[in-house]
């Protein structure tokens, strides 16, 4: 048990907020290990019901960062993943503008898990392409030069989560961790397109980020899911120079028709990466349609392309002229071994 975090949960208690230099030191203490459960469970409901602050999210994420399996990433690296959450079901969006951007050009190192709150992960789904999702730690950096696209799995560079696990699982609702896995990257991107489940959360992530010293990023909601949809409009926060500003942008903006997200529904590993294969040999469809609309955002993020319709159309040269295929042939290669 933890004296240290007593005061803290007072205060929580109490109805207070924690300052960001509290914030970090109660997640210190859960991560690690000097937490009991009660604590833990204590903790993050007083959050949850009270509703967490952008100090509070800084702290914790400051400490999550500080207790994590780091990586270098060159300079412009960018990060696509979302905070899951939605329960939607989807085809790997995120997955599949990894290998874009990196075909594009734009170094990812893309943070990930496996499924969740969906049937299929992102290293479910890479898994099942054919990519060692375990490679060994010292290969990681080596992989993101070789293959221009790396993946960081979760669990592996965030040790210190496994004492807040069980606590996170008798609880079975939402807590402050569901929001600090996409702002604390292994690799310390500064620039990313970040899904979320809650659309109310998009201008605390943004602002956290700011504090963070990223340089700029979207955080995006569409219509119910953590990602872009062609199905209609989509809420963004935008972080760049320090400013936050909140927009709408729908297909149209891309260049791109509308379809329902029901046609991008996905199944089990085997599927999604069939699907995600015929993407990459230049299939089209609604799924093809949602990865440009993605793509096209990230690459705005990545400060390749200025407008949407211009990323899209940059999304899909590297797609039909095979570079995003390339890019998972030298995943797979580089990899292999682990």
């Amino acid at each position: 048990m933890s004296n240290n975090l007593k005061p803290l949960l007072a205060k929580l208690a109490g109805g207070a907020t924690l300052t960001e230099a509290e914030a970090e030191a109660a997640f210190d203490i859960i991560m690690s290990g000097e937490a009991t459960p009660a604590q833990i469970g204590g903790l993050l409901m007083a959050m949850r019901v009270r509703g967490e602050t952008v100090a509070e999210l800084t702290g914790a994420v400051r400490a999550m960062r500080a207790r994590m399996t780091a990586i270098a990433a060159p300079e412009g690296a960018i990060d696509v993943c979302g905070t899951g959450g939605d329960n939607a079901g989807t085809l790997n969006v995120s997955t599949a503008v990894t290998f874009v951007l990196a075909g594009a050009g734009v170094p990812v190192a893309k943070h990930g898990n496996r499924a969740l709150s969906s049937r299929t992960g992102g290293a479910d789904v890479l898994a099942a392409l054919g990519v060692n999702v375990d490679a060994p730690m010292d290969r990681l950096e080596g992989i993101l030069a070789e293959a221009g696209a790396v993946f960081l799995f979760a669990p592996r560079h965030h040790p210190s989560m496994r004492h807040a696990a069980g606590p996170r699982v008798e609880l079975g609702t939402r807590t402050i961790f569901n929001l600090l896995g996409p702002m604390a990257n292994p690799a310390r991107v500064r620039r990313q397109l970040t899904g979320v489940f809650d659309p109310a959360w998009a201008e605390p992530m943004a602002q956290t980020l700011g504090r963070l010293g990223s340089e700029a990023a979207w955080i995006v909601h569409g219509m119910g899911l953590d990602e872009l949809t062609v199905a209609g409009e989509n809420q963004v926060v935008a972080l760049a120079g320090g400013a936050v500003r909140r927009f709408s942008v729908v297909p149209e903006d891309a260049g791109l028709a509308r379809a329902p997200i029901e046609a991008i529904r996905g199944g089990d590993a085997a599927a999604n990466a069939a699907a995600l294969r015929a993407l990459l040999d230049g299939a089209a469809s609604a799924y093809r349609d949602t990865v440009l609309l993605n793509a096209a955002a990230a690459l705005v993020v990545a400060g390749k392309v200025d407008a949407l319709r211009d990323g899209a159309a940059v999304a899909a040269s590297v797609i039909d002229g095979g570079a995003a295929r390339e890019v998972l042939a030298r995943m797979q290669q580089a990899s292999a071994g682990g």
